[in-house]
């Protein structure tokens, strides 16, 4: 089992074999996730910008850019 140590300051260093094992390099985040009371998991805070696929349905016409601009020009005057 390898362990690390808390220091004054609540900083913990991630073993090497654990950073290479999660794929986490420097300045990557973490996240934790509680799995039960006490009890908590590490993983890597990253996704794949493909996972956002299919979060937004499309607009059942296309906008056309001159709309856009108009909506633009409105909302930028206050109308």
């Amino acid at each position: 089992m390898t362990t690390a140590t808390v220091t004054s300051k609540g900083q913990i260093t991630i073993p090497l074999d654990v950073r290479q094992r999660l794929g986490i390099d420097v300045g990557d985040r973490i996240e934790f996730v509680e799995l039960a009371e006490g009890e908590f998991a590490i993983r890597p805070a990253v996704q794949d910008v493909r996972s956002l696929k299919g979060m937004l349905r499309k607009p059942p016409t296309p906008v056309s850019t001159e709309s856009m601009r108009e909506a633009i020009r409105k909302r930028g005057s206050g109308k």
